[in-house]
């Protein structure tokens, strides 16, 4: 079973629908128009429900076929991401400083696809939520959803995710078992020492020199705490500090980013960022407020969900094309909320772009318009092989 001829018949309307949604995009708990959008095209498209503002401006679809039977949830993420587009496309965002610079215009047009061909043909036995959630990148709209009753308004056997994979081949599938993608932690450490004139810095406590030692020091977690067979990442991504090329000042901000998959490393890493932060401060005569926010727990792929999501994806490019995911990515997905509470899987396809092409997370960088087929094939493949007809 092939891409649906049904869907590749509505090719150039998906491309239409992902256009639109790029060029206005919306950052976390602010899809307004987004939303209605999506409650739009689910009512046209025949859909039984729609029921929105779930984690507040998310909506799920409910889609039921031509017989009774079980039910599954697919989910598509809608949120956009503070990055000042670059691309000068005819669709390039209108809404300044915010950029579907991810995918998930993406995301949520394939899911709209798969929506559209299901509430047409139900060709199948049973129930499909189509779950269109908020706040991915930020604010995490997966824990919201699930914490607002999202298994139990909707209750669901299995549940399932997808994101494209700029890297990889074209209209690949990338699967795995267990550890995925990592969890998250936001470090913020907020330096105090004491401002001063730059040309008498005897009279203060240099908090840039402070931080810049914590930096370093903080390098040394990873490299000399972990265990060389364990995956972690601590990485300083901003510092803030100072307003003037001659005054030493008073404090400086930092944040940044920790990554783990083995929780108990987790717990390491908070350990050490505040002993190392704090110690190292007090050793220049500064102090260290640090915070280690934990935001999204690692996605852990489901044996026998990633065994279903691996034939479906077969049945719609060949068993060829659907291949193990070799190594997990240090990237995180509010996704794995959802996988904590359901048993379910979350799998890569491919965009066929190039090392030197813009990937995600970058203001260049733009979806695969030949992949959205693809995308809304394997949804309703899966549908239509979990939730299998009866026949006469």
């Amino acid at each position: 079973m092939p891409i649906h001829n049904r869907i590749a018949d509505f090719h150039a309307d998906m491309t239409a629908w992902r256009h639109d949604l790029h060029q206005h995009p919306e950052l976390a708990l602010e899809e307004h128009r987004t939303s209605a959008v999506i409650q739009a095209k689910l009512k046209e498209f025949g859909v039984d429900e729609v029921v929105a503002g779930i984690a507040r401006t998310g909506v799920v679809g409910v889609i039921r076929g031509s017989q009774p039977g079980g039910a599954i949830g697919l989910r598509a993420d809608i949120d956009a991401l503070p990055i000042i587009e670059q691309t000068n496309l005819p669709y390039a965002s209108t809404n300044p400083g915010v950029m579907h610079a991810c995918g998930h215009d993406g995301h949520t047009t394939m899911l709209l696809g798969a929506a559209k061909y299901l509430a047409e043909t139900q060709n199948f036995a049973g129930t499909v939520y189509v779950i269109f959630q908020p706040a991915e990148e930020q604010h995490g709209g997966g824990e919201m959803m699930v914490k607002e009753g999202l298994f139990d308004r909707f209750p669901m056997d299995l549940v399932f995710g997808m994101h494209n994979w700029p890297k990889d081949a074209e209209g690949t599938f990338l699967w795995r078992v267990g550890p995925t993608m990592a969890a998250v932690a936001n470090i913020t450490i907020v330096v105090t020492g004491k401002g001063a004139h730059g040309a008498q810095p005897h009279n203060g406590v240099d908090p840039i020199v402070v931080s810049g030692a914590i930096v370093s020091a903080l390098q040394s977690i990873v490299a000399r705490n972990v265990d060389p067979t364990e995956t972690a990442v601590v990485t300083i991504g901003e510092i803030k500090g100072g307003n003037a090329f001659n005054v030493i000042p008073p404090d400086v901000t930092m944040r940044g980013t920790a990554r783990w998959f083995n929780p108990t490393i987790g717990d390491l890493l908070e350990r050490a960022v505040i002993r190392i932060a704090q110690a190292t401060a007090e050793a220049y005569g500064a102090t260290a407020d640090v915070t280690f926010a934990r935001t999204y727990p690692a996605v852990i792929n489901d044996e026998a969900a990633t065994s279903m999501a691996r034939t479906a994806a077969e049945a719609v490019v060949g068993a060829a094309r659907v291949v193990p995911m070799e190594q997990p990515t240090m990237g995180g997905e509010d996704f794995s909320f959802l996988l904590n509470a359901k048993q379910g899987n979350y799998i890569m396809l491919g965009a066929g772009r190039t090392t030197t092409d813009p990937q995600v997370h970058h203001p260049l960088y733009d979806f695969n318009d030949d992949i959205l087929p693809v995308g809304a094939s394997y949804w309703a493949t899966l549908a239509e092989q979990l939730l299998p007809r009866v026949q006469p």
